[in-house]
């Protein structure tokens, strides 16, 4: 995952789950379109389907992504931002979600967008200001910390 200085990168889903620990159906990162490691930021892609088990249950007559999962889509983009920019083989783990508004709810046929901008980044973890966009209208906005932990103690 070389990246040439100034240089945007994407990542396919290949990459993403040797980044990440999650599977289904956890796994919540489709793509990654823009990863810009010098400028600390991160675009990436949810396909929201009616096949998700979750729109069983919430709500079956009025399907909407439960805003729990937004947040987590956020932390998987924001967790492929923070554990590339660090120094190690570490994994980054949700340390905490701070100022989260829900603004639009996310339905079957959205493509959700996950923008991550990173606030701080140290040998211990990172923040990142993040949102998640419906067609350039904010749905999900919070601030995300991240802590590094190692492989063996998950």
């Amino acid at each position: 995952m070389d990246n040439p200085k100034g240089q945007l990168q994407s990542l396919d889903i290949k990459q993403i789950i040797s980044i990440l620990p999650h599977r289904y159906p956890f796994l919540l990162v489709d793509r990654v379109l823009e990863l810009d490691l010098e400028k600390g930021y991160v675009l990436a892609q949810k396909n929201v389907t009616i096949n998700e088990a979750f729109f069983q249950g919430h709500f079956p007559d009025a399907p909407i992504m439960p805003g729990v999962l937004i947040l987590e889509a956020l932390a998987q983009a924001g967790g492929i931002l923070v554990h590339l920019k660090s120094p190690g083989d570490k994994i980054a783990v949700l340390l905490s979600v701070n100022q989260a508004k829900f603004r639009h709810p996310v339905k079957p046929g959205d493509v959700l967008l996950l923008r991550g901008q990173g606030l701080h980044f140290s040998t211990k973890g990172g923040k990142v200001k993040a949102e998640a966009l419906i067609q350039e209208k904010v749905a999900v906005e919070a601030e995300i910390g991240f802590v590094f932990v190692n492989k063996n103690q998950i």
